[in-house]
């Protein structure tokens, strides 16, 4: 799939699971957030297993994504846009995405785009550490370092986009050589269904670890 198609991916921007709750009891099995609450979807917000397989997602590729500004230090996984969209699988880490700008090995070339669930009604999920609800901003601040595998990234900036307005937002889109790019929903103090997505910029420390 071609860099045009994806500027479609709106739905990069479920990956913040808008209609995700958590609850405190501990389940004997199911999907967990970080803290090992039980996570309930509203329906429709599943991805198929049709879907999950064209995804070819892996929740854990060896890597770690950590922000130690925030604290937030979890696996790094990887997935494939399928049909404009991205929905990653799990709550408890961050994915890059492989379909879209250029690999790890490939960073000083173009864009590293990688993408998380942040959660609502106390369930916490890797991007929960990355905003501030009651301000409706980024916890991350320019200058912040960010660890994507073997690769630090400086963080230069953030912005709060409404998820209807991202396919429209080529900027976000352009292979640029050296920048990071990562996604998460903005969730709301009142703890109704996010329509904002945080988005986190970074440009890579070249030569750094």
């Amino acid at each position: 799939m071609g860099t045009a198609a994806l500027i479609a991916a709106t739905v990069i921007l479920a990956a913040g699971a808008a209609g995700v709750i958590a609850t405190r009891a501990v389940p004997a099995s199911g999907p967990v957030d970080l803290k090992g609450n039980v996570v309930h979807l509203d329906p429709g917000d599943t991805p198929s297993p049709q879907i999950l397989q064209r995804m070819h997602a892996v929740t854990n590729t060896g890597s770690r994504f950590v922000v130690p500004s925030v604290g937030l230090d979890v696996p790094l996984g990887s997935l494939d846009v399928v049909d404009d969209e991205i929905t990653p699988p799990g709550f408890t880490s961050a994915y890059r995405v492989d379909n879209l700008g250029v690999p790890l090995s490939r960073a000083a070339q173009g864009t590293v785009f990688v993408v998380m669930h942040s959660l609502r009604g106390g369930g916490v999920g890797p991007g929960n550490y990355l905003i501030d609800v009651d301000a409706g901003t980024s916890r991350v601040h320019p200058g912040a370092i960010i660890r994507v595998g073997d690769l630090t990234y400086t963080v230069t900036g953030s912005q709060t986009l409404r998820k209807s307005a991202v396919p429209d937002k080529s900027s976000l889109w352009a292979n640029t050589p050296g920048r990071l790019v990562v996604f998460t929903c903005l969730q709301v103090p009142a703890q109704t269904e996010s329509v904002d997505n945080l988005v986190v910029f970074a440009r890579l420390e070249v030569g750094a670890k």
